[in-house]
């Protein structure tokens, strides 16, 4: 049996941070293991090309349970199967949340998660290509990930939603991953140089040739090893075969907030009732395994344009050949980006108060009211036109994964449970109205030929539109969480609790979800977790909050 001292389960975001980091030291042995391929398909790497991944081979293409509360809909959860993850596969939006969240994490007793804690763990990864002079104290400048504003292609819609924010009392934020995040201003994203900026591209390629680094794709585990309280390696399948290795060091589990906690309950970890039904031996019983599910929800409120300055017309084939030359040879155009540009950080309740919604602004016309699949870009409209999508960033409902079976090839019971709590659906009630205000009533109506999501706009009418058409952002956290209780799953460590050698290390060990897109949080934690794991002491470490704010 081969050994390891480390063992790493998952190449999404998490997991490849934590293979460079392992393997900095030469003495270190590391294995990374990925269910999926090599990240070399084209469309992994062109911006444009994002749609194209979802429900292709890169994708576990995973769906909830029927939602009791938004028209007993089977809802789509795209989820990151290759290199990189959710990173090969996203939209790119770079957003690490804001001071408050990670406060509220230090609250429940997680000690070293306050904000001036990770802080220097989001600076650490990146390289924030915008800052003034590389000397802005709340960004990274010497990061293997590339975060970028300026991008070759941008529509006169995004600038005009900016301009109907600050018309409606919100102010310009340059950098809401700054010292503030409240406000309106362009998307930051993980492109340099006209591609994709995953965690692969960014944490794996530089470190190919490294001899103590092994990585193997289409690895998929099956079970952790555990005996006498001690996680002592991993079953995976390779092919048909069935192939145990052992770890010296650390179990080291990044398989997502979906994934890790299913792989512990087939390896015994999890509630004993449930592993019970499903005739899975107990080897720790922790009842917080799967639990506490959260995620972001998101619809859009859009209209046609009266001008093709958009993303539409690039969808039929000419459309799209045009696109693709303008990226191959010029680096520019469409292809070259993300189809966000701009958004906003608010409170939709008062102004005045923390950030709990967001507003994604896109150049995309979706169609009429409900009519369309935001997956298929298909059967999308050829007419421009823009699209806003207010975001429910703080869900009160709070749902589950669970095992449908012991076969670990059978995907899990995903249920959220969308819209349990009413205050969940009056949120986005009022993102609707906010949405439909700022189209009509401001700069975006100079380029608004008519609205057409929702063409209903009475108080019904809205529900109606909000439960057809709402979609997860696909943010899933908090399944196996970080804390105290007797529901938490890791301690501040992320060492899986009445466990010794096994740690999670993914957005599964949030407690409460953040004001923001998840990618950017998942990299920090990785960051933090290897600082850890390798015993950095404090003052070898990064410089420290009190000198950030200096």
């Amino acid at each position: 049996m081969k050994s390891y001292d480390y063992i790493i389960i998952g190449a999404g975001s998490s997991g490849c941070v934590m293979a460079n980091r392992l393997s900095a030291d030469p003495a270190n042995s590391v294995l990374l293991l990925e269910a999926g391929a090599r990240d070399i398909h084209p469309n992994i790497h062109i911006p444009g090309a994002y749609s194209k991944n979802h429900k292709s081979g890169h994708d576990w293409g995973f769906k909830t349970e029927p939602q009791k509360h938004v028209n007993n809909r089977v809802i789509y959860i795209p989820r990151g199967k290759v290199m990189g993850g959710c990173s090969s596969t996203n939209a790119m939006a770079y957003v690490r949340g804001n001071k408050e969240d990670y406060d509220k994490w230090a609250s429940y007793g997680n000690e070293g998660w306050s904000y001036q804690d990770v802080l220097p763990y989001f600076n650490k990864s990146e390289t924030y290509l915008h800052a003034k002079q590389n000397q802005d104290r709340f960004r990274g400048a010497d990061g293997e990930l590339k975060i970028s504003e300026k991008v070759p292609f941008r529509s006169p819609f995004g600038d005009a939603f900016i301009e109907s924010c600050q018309s409606h009392g919100m102010q310009y934020n340059a950098d809401y991953n700054g010292e503030h995040q409240k406000g309106v201003g362009p998307f930051q994203f993980t492109i340099a140089d006209g591609k994709r900026q995953s965690g692969a591209a960014a944490f794996i390629k530089p470190i190919l040739k490294r001899k103590n680094l092994v990585i193997s794709t289409k690895s998929f585990v099956q079970k952790i090893i555990v005996k006498q309280d001690q996680a002592r390696g991993v079953l995976y399948k390779k092919g048909n075969s069935l192939i145990e290795v052992k770890a010296v060091k650390e179990v080291i589990l990044c398989a997502g907030a979906i994934q890790s906690p299913q792989l512990l309950m087939l390896s015994g970890i999890g509630d004993k009732t449930e592993l019970k039904n499903q005739d899975i031996e107990l080897i720790c019983d922790l009842p917080g395994v799967g639990q506490n599910l959260q995620d972001h929800l998101f619809f859009g409120v859009g209209a046609s344009a009266n001008q093709q300055t958009g993303l539409n017309h690039y969808i039929p084939p000419m459309g799209q050949l045009k696109g693709l030359a303008s990226y191959i040879f010029k680096k520019s155009g469409p292809f070259a980006c993300s189809p966000l540009e701009s958004v906003a950080f608010l409170n939709i309740d008062d102004p005045s108060d923390s950030v709990n919604f967001q507003l994604h602004f896109t150049p995309l016309n979706f169609g009429e009211d409900y009519d369309y699949d935001i997956y298929d870009i298909n059967s999308l409209p050829k007419q421009d036109g823009f699209s806003i999508l207010p975001t429910l960033l703080h869900p009160k409902s709070r749902g589950y994964i669970g095992l449908r079976s012991n076969n670990p090839e059978d995907a899990p019971i995903i249920q959220p449970n969308f819209l349990s709590e009413e205050e969940d659906l009056a949120k986005l009630v009022k993102g609707a109205k906010l949405g439909l205000q700022l189209i009509k009533h401001s700069a975006l109506s100079q380029y608004t030929d008519k609205i057409v999501s929702p063409l209903d706009e009475s108080e019904a009418g809205l529900v109606d539109h909000i439960k057809k058409s709402l979609e997860t952002v696909y943010h899933p956290v908090g399944t196996c969480k970080m804390g105290h209780d007797e529901m938490a799953v890791v301690d501040s460590n992320l060492k899986v609790r009445g466990l010794s050698n096994l740690r999670v290390i993914d957005a599964s060990i949030m407690p409460t979800i953040m004001s923001g897109n998840t990618n950017a949080p998942c990299f920090m934690i990785a960051e933090k977790a290897a600082d850890m794991i390798l015993n950095v002491k404090e003052n070898q470490r990064l410089e420290s909050y009190a000198e950030i704010k200096s």
